[in-house]
């Protein structure tokens, strides 16, 4: 009985050693970015545009443009996700073919977020001939963020009882009404959960949006979808490693609205996804 005590609580300090070194890491980079960016934040860095090079002024193209890509790659992703993880979750055959579509998409969530701007880019920017521009980089952020929708909310539809849809299909409703009606709104807070992670990895991303969207300098807003943006996290590449002579501040203040509008988006889903859990009888 002593040897299994001791074991359980070296199991206990492994575990929370391994809790510290993500968590300690993590807290120091939210505590610096707020340290060096909080005191860059009026509202004229908010509100203004870049000016001097991009060494005074605001960012609010860029916050406006992000807030833009983010917007359309969940418009467009989440749709088509949550749909293939309905077919997939309820509709398809368990063979072959499945569990190889399966892996393939498991797997492309993994994939470099350079390679998915190199897509886009031949794919919207030169096939579709879209151009650098507002959708060119929403559809690459949706098809980035799509493997990581469709993954989780297949888990979600999944881990809901089959009791439940035996219990709506013997009440006389159909496999679409069961689906609409009892399996989604129970699985609806995955379901969110995945966004989460979509909207975390399309408003930090660099890579995709250099290739087919972002722009070195914009002085006004975009009128259209076509148009090219400004946007955070190229932003912040730029300043920091091709403009010479900008204030450490601005860098991270940028870092820090940029962290603050990633955690807003996320605030926002979890408070709707609490609803839903709440709703849940199981």
């Amino acid at each position: 009985m002593r040897n299994s005590y001791r074991a359980q609580n070296i199991a206990f300090f492994f575990l929370f050693l391994a809790t510290l070194l993500i968590v300690v890491p993590v807290g120091l980079i939210v505590v610096i970015i707020i340290q060096k960016g909080l005191p860059a934040i009026n509202w004229q860095f908010l509100s203004d545009i870049p000016r001097q090079g991009m060494r005074a002024g605001g960012i609010f193209p860029a916050i406006v443009g992000t807030v833009y890509l983010v917007s359309g790659a969940i418009i467009f992703a989440l749709p088509i996700g949550l749909l293939a993880a309905i077919y997939l979750s309820e509709y398809s055959k368990d063979n072959l073919l499945t569990r190889l579509i399966k892996l393939a998409i498991v797997n492309l969530a993994g994939v470099p977020s350079v390679v998915y701007g190199l897509f886009g880019l031949a794919l919207f920017v030169i096939f579709f001939r879209f151009g650098a521009s507002i959708i060119s980089g929403s559809l690459t952020l949706g098809i980035m963020i799509l493997p990581v929708i469709i993954t989780t909310s297949r888990e979600a539809l999944e881990s809901v009882p089959y009791s439940f849809r035996e219990v709506s299909l013997s009440l006389g409703a159909s496999k679409w009404q069961t689906i609409r009606h009892i399996v989604l709104p129970n699985a609806m807070p995955g379901i969110l959960t995945g966004t989460i992670l979509g909207l975390g990895r399309a408003a930090g991303e660099t890579a995709p949006i250099l290739f087919t969207a972002a722009a070195f300098y914009l002085p006004q807003l975009p009128n259209s979808v076509f148009d090219q943006v400004m946007a955070l996290p190229y932003h912040l590449y730029v300043i920091s490693t091709q403009v010479p002579n900008v204030e450490e501040k601005a860098r991270y203040g940028t870092a820090f609205i940029l962290l603050a509008l990633v955690l807003f988006m996320n605030l926002v889903a979890i408070i709707i996804r609490y609803k839903f859990r709440k709703k849940k009888k199981w």
